[in-house]
C-alpha cells in the first residue's frame, strides 16, 4: 500500500544520486517535495501501466526492476527498467495515456511522484528540469530507434514477400503487383505488350535423377541466363515450381518469338560457369508467347501465353510457340 517516504539524512544524498532524475540536485531544494511523494511496492507480473488506462505519476524503481511491452503484454520485452530508471513521465509530458505496457519484472519498490508536484520539483530545481529534459531526449530517440528497426523489418519482410529466394528473382505475387502497372502504361502510350511463359522440360525427371539439391542450383542458373538475354525494362519472375514469366512492354509478339529463341538457345547451351557440373547436362526449355489483345487484362493475357505453352509442349518441347 501507499504510504509516505521517509528520507533518512544518512543516505538521502547517495539515494538521490542513485536516481537518474535526482543526480546533482541538492536535497534541500526539493526536500519538502520529497516528503509529499509516496512508495508503492510491484509484484512480479504485476502490471504498473497500460494503453487507455489514465496516469498520474512518474514511478521511480528502488529496488527491483520493470519490463516494457508494446502492443500487449505478449510481446518480446522492448526495455527493462533497473534502479534508478524511471517510467510514466511521457504519458504526464504529452497530457495522454501510456503507450505502453509496464509490468513488474520481479518485486520491485517504487517511488511516486504526483504530476503536480513532478512540476513544482521542476520549478525548484534546476538541475531535475535538466535531468527530465535528459530523459525525454533519450525516450524520443529510444523511441526513433524502434521506429526505424521497425521499418528495416518491415522492409526485409516485404522483400521476402516479394522476392524468390532460391532465384533472387521476384516471385509470383511482386508478378501480380508490378505487371498490371506496366501493361496499363502500354496501354495509355498505344504500344504493344507481350508475356513469355517459359518451362524447363522434363524437370521432375531431373530431379528424379539428380536429386533436388542439383535441381535447385539447375533453377538459379536458369533464371541467372534468363535475366542476362533480358532487356533492364523487362519484367521476370519465377511464377511456380520450374516455370518462369517474362512481360516484355513495347515488344510485339514478332519480337517476343525473336527474344525467346535467342533465350532458348542460352539455356540449351549450358546452365553455369565452368566449375558448375551442370554444364554437361543441357538443359532444354519450352516457351508460349502471347500479345495483349485490345481491351486485355494480366490475367487474360496469362491464360494465353500459357496456351502457347501448352502448344510447344506438345510440339516435342524445346520449343518456341504463340
Amino acid at each position: 500500500m501507499p504510504s509516505s517516504l521517509a528520507i533518512n539524512s544518512d543516505y538521502k544524498r547517495t539515494l538521490l544520486d542513485s536516481l537518474e532524475l535526482f543526480r546533482g540536485v541538492q536535497p534541500d531544494d526539493i526536500h519538502g517535495l520529497l516528503q509529499r511523494c509516496d512508495r508503492r511496492d510491484l509484484a512480479a507480473g504485476e502490471l504498473l501501466l497500460s494503453p487507455g488506462a489514465k496516469n498520474e505519476h512518474v514511478f521511480i524503481v528502488l529496488s527491483g526492476s520493470l519490463n516494457v511491452h508494446v502492443g500487449s503484454v505478449d510481446t518480446p520485452v522492448l526495455a527493462t527498467m533497473d534502479v534508478g530508471a524511471c517510467v510514466g513521465e511521457m504519458s504526464i509530458i504529452e497530457d495522454r495515456d501510456p503507450s505502453a505496457f509496464v509490468i513488474g519484472a520481479e518485486d520491485s519498490h517504487l517511488l511516486l511522484i504526483h504530476q503536480t508536484v513532478l512540476w513544482e520539483m521542476v520549478d525548484a530545481s534546476h538541475e531535475f528540469a535538466k535531468n527530465l529534459l535528459v530523459v525525454l531526449s533519450e525516450r524520443v530517440r529510444s523511441h526513433n530507434r524502434v521506429i526505424a528497426d521497425s521499418f528495416g523489418e518491415i522492409k526485409k519482410f516485404e522483400r521476402h514477400a516479394t522476392t524468390d529466394a532460391l532465384t533472387g528473382l521476384a516471385n509470383r505475387h511482386a508478378m501480380l503487383e508490378t505487371f498490371p502497372t506496366a501493361i496499363e502504361l502500354c496501354i495509355e502510350k498505344e504500344k504493344p505488350v507481350t508475356m513469355m511463359m517459359i518451362d524447363i522440360d522434363n524437370f521432375k525427371q531431373f530431379n528424379d535423377l539428380f536429386g533436388h539439391i542439383a535441381g535447385d542450383r539447375a533453377l538459379a542458373a536458369v533464371a541467372k541466363i534468363l535475366s542476362a538475354q533480358l532487356r533492364p525494362r523487362d519484367l521476370l519472375a519465377r511464377y511456380g515450381g520450374d516455370e518462369f514469366v517474362v512481360l516484355l512492354p513495347g515488344t510485339s509478339q514478332e519480337q517476343a518469338l525473336a527474344v525467346g529463341e535467342r533465350v532458348r538457345v542460352a539455356v540449351s547451351g549450358s546452365t553455369g560457369d565452368s566449375s558448375d557440373s551442370l554444364i554437361r547436362i543441357p538443359l532444354r526449355i519450352s516457351m508460349g508467347v502471347a500479345e495483349l489483345v485490345p481491351r486485355g487484362t494480366l490475367d487474360r493475357l496469362t491464360r494465353d501465353a500459357d496456351a502457347a505453352l501448352y502448344r510447344a509442349k506438345n510440339a516435342g518441347r524445346d520449343a518456341i510457340s504463340d
